[in-house]
């Protein structure tokens, strides 16, 4: 599993992957995501924005069907990732249990309360943080 940046990798694979799996916002992808590769083709992206110093929203996670299974090493390099870019706090929203399942796993805490949790209110689905050190 390698991550890069979706404007480095190949344009012809970014566009299939962007037709053949519905809800990704291009424009967002594009300018601040990540596409995660295996055995050469994109199974997976996700954006991790920069909401404050130190702190990043990791949004628009998605991972295909066929990868599911490696959502856990994603997550992880996800951190990695975040602790490269001296992040303080990680945030995600989910909106599936088995998620909530896999963040609780990864030390993930549930947030009742923060700035960020604060300004996007969520009808469903639970806000996590994790303490990147």
């Amino acid at each position: 599993m390698n991550l890069i940046r979706a404007n480095q990798a190949s344009k012809t694979q970014v566009e299939h992957f962007l037709e053949t799996n519905e809800g990704i916002n291009r424009e967002d992808l594009l300018e601040t995501g990540y596409v995660m590769m295996v055995d050469g083709e994109i199974e997976g992206c996700f954006n991790l924005e920069s909401v404050d110093e130190g702190y990043y929203w990791l949004k628009q996670l998605y991972i295909t069907k066929s990868k599911a299974n490696v959502l856990p090493f994603l997550l992880e390099a996800i951190l990695t990732l975040a602790k490269e870019q001296q992040a303080k706090r990680v945030y995600v929203h989910s909106h599936q249990p088995t998620v909530d399942i896999i963040l609780e796993a990864l030390q993930f805490h549930p947030q009742k309360e923060h700035v960020l949790v604060d300004k996007y209110p969520v009808n469903h689905g639970n806000w996590w943080s994790y303490s990147v050190s």
